[in-house]
């Protein structure tokens, strides 16, 4: 059997810091900066919902659901794994995160989970087509912070 499809030394580097990027975005609630990242049906799955067709629906019922909610999401580099077709033309990205929930008194708990993210790339632009995030067994859903988005 042949080993996974591991991405070379420069696309693995880019794609840590697409993770590096995102999470940033995340953590200051910038949607409008994270779309680009992103394929406009784009096809995600998420905490509040099931498949979410289109970056815009994303962006209301789980970004908007999340963002505002959490603090300190960051992906944990050194464990993720970064797989590349052949051609050069997909990519798959998994990593786990991190980040702080609050319960309804303010109390903070942690609040880790996994991502898996499909990419593809057009016109040497990598987009994500697909991400799925989800929390770890026995994290609680629901956070209660009520941070302000930066920008829509």
């Amino acid at each position: 059997m042949t080993s996974l499809p591991s991405a070379d030394s420069e696309t693995d580097r880019f794609f840590r810091q697409w993770l590096e990027t995102f999470a940033g975005y995340v953590r200051e609630v910038d949607y409008a900066s994270a779309r680009p990242l992103f394929h406009p049906d784009v096809l995600a799955f998420g905490t509040h919902n099931d498949v979410i067709p289109g970056l815009d629906q994303w962006v209301s019922t789980q970004w908007d659901n999340v963002w505002p909610k959490t603090t300190d999401f960051r992906f944990v580099l050194d464990q993720a794994s970064i797989l590349a077709s052949s051609d050069g033309t997909m990519a798959t990205v998994i990593a786990p995160w991190t980040s702080t929930g609050y319960h309804p008194d303010g109390s903070a708990f942690s609040r880790p989970g996994r991502a898996t993210m499909v990419f593809s790339k057009n016109n040497d632009r990598w987009l994500c087509v697909h991400s799925h995030m989800s929390l770890n067994r026995g994290v609680p859903q629901a956070s209660h912070a009520n941070r302000q988005v930066k920008a829509w």
